[in-house]
């Protein structure tokens, strides 16, 4: 019987997805900060194994450094919340992010079902850099659509906080 052999990239995502999650659910918004940043450490890390070191030092210096110390410094100058607060807090996120691991798990299964079907795995010292939209469009086609999924949950996330804004104001 042969143990099945696991990449050291594979350990990554798995904790990078464990990190992002952590992150969300969480009840402080100091460990979700901590989180953060140790998801884009771990991004970081990806990218420098995926010989993208520029990306991976922009990662590392402005996400996990400059937006953990803006992050930590907001969250100083915050009045804390109350015990019972912070439990009221939790249970609506987790109403409103319990569906989260679920959706995850699926479309990494999805993902994985389309990259296995469709062999998109650009083959390393391939050639690449000969027209950026059919790289962009035909060869990383499943990059671009993780982008415009970071893009629309961000965009969900500003939406989301400016109606608590709304709210409180009320």
């Amino acid at each position: 019987m042969t143990i099945p052999h696991i990449s050291i990239d594979t350990i990554l995502l798995f904790t990078m997805v464990a990190a992002a999650l952590w992150t969300v659910m969480g009840r402080s918004l100091l460990k979700a900060t901590i989180g953060l940043a140790i998801t884009s450490a771990i991004i970081s890390i990806l990218m420098f194994r995926l010989n993208s070191p520029l990306a991976a030092v922009f990662e590392l210096s402005v996400c996990t450094g400059l937006i953990t110390v803006v992050f930590v410094s907001t969250i100083s100058l915050t009045k804390p919340l109350t015990h019972k607060e912070i439990v009221e807090l939790s249970k609506e996120r987790h109403k409103r992010f319990g569906y989260l691991p679920i959706i995850i798990i699926v479309t990494a299964i999805v993902l994985t079902l389309i990259k296995i079907r469709n062999n998109v795995a650009v083959a390393p010292g391939a050639d690449i850099t000969a027209d950026v939209r059919q790289v962009m469009w035909n060869i990383r086609h499943l990059d671009m659509f993780g982008q415009i999924l970071i893009i629309i949950a961000g965009a969900l996330g500003v939406v989301i906080l400016f109606e608590e804004r709304k709210r409180d104001e009320w």
